[in-house]
């Protein structure tokens, strides 16, 4: 498989490190060895401790974090990880909504279900590490079709901003395509989180919000995938 060119213009063609949080020697083992097959990713370090593994590989730019460690969720250590400017796939068997959507608003850039193969989990890590958001099978199946009553309405125009956003990345991009301002997308976006956060469902992440718009059938899980942009024009800016 080849390297992927996004990660590359995000790590300056080095590949993407990735440490790996887990208290199961097993699942390590065999995580690394799905990472180990792809160019485009090298593990730095893991074990089952957030705090030692990050000492020994503080340039990691991706954390694959299971979410419940030594016998408790973590999602107090999620959110300071977010919060210190982190990308943290969590990596977990608890796939109910409710935990799914707790993990990312408490700051998780992707969640992945450990019954998902390879693929899926080298796809996930690779989008999370250039800041484009990928949805697996497990986390479209945790949030579609949620039947919950308080669901903002969105204008047409702040659902193109939305859904365009979520599949370039770059504001500036969605600008272009939009032809409008990047201050007016940025206003598009913002509206939907105040009008999220008015009906009960914050959601202060890019993660947290397109899990809404996914919930809403807003935008649909196949629209958003592994983005590849057409023109070095349309690609994510830092």
């Amino acid at each position: 498989m080849d390297a992927d060119p996004v990660a590359e213009d995000v790590t300056g063609g080095q590949p993407v490190g990735v440490a790996i949080v887990d208290d199961h020697p097993v699942v390590i083992d065999g995580v690394r060895a799905w990472l180990a097959g792809e160019p485009g990713l090298r593990v730095l370090a893991a074990g089952d401790d957030p705090d030692v593994v990050l000492r020994a590989a503080p340039e990691a730019q991706v954390i694959l974090l299971d979410l419940r460690l030594h016998g408790r969720l973590v999602l107090d250590r999620l959110a300071e990880l977010s919060a210190a400017g982190r990308r943290v796939v969590v990596y977990s068997e608890h796939t109910d909504p409710e935990t799914v959507l707790a993990a990312l608003d408490a700051g998780a850039v992707a969640f992945l279900a450990k019954h998902e193969g390879r693929e899926h989990c080298v796809a996930t890590v690779l989008a999370a590490a250039s800041d484009r958001p990928y949805v697996p099978p497990a986390l479209a199946g945790a949030i579609v079709g949620d039947p919950r009553p308080d669901r903002p309405t969105l204008s047409d125009k702040e659902r193109e901003a939305l859904l365009l956003w979520f599949q370039s990345m770059s504001k500036a991009s969605v600008a272009r395509r939009m032809r409008i301002s990047e201050h007016t997308v940025k206003q598009y976006v913002d509206r939907a989180r105040i009008k999220y956060t008015r009906a009960g469902r914050p959601a202060a992440t890019k993660a947290a919000l397109l899990a809404r718009a996914i919930e809403d059938g807003l935008v649909r899980p196949e629209d958003i995938g592994i983005y590849r942009s057409q023109s070095s024009a349309d690609r994510p800016t830092p």
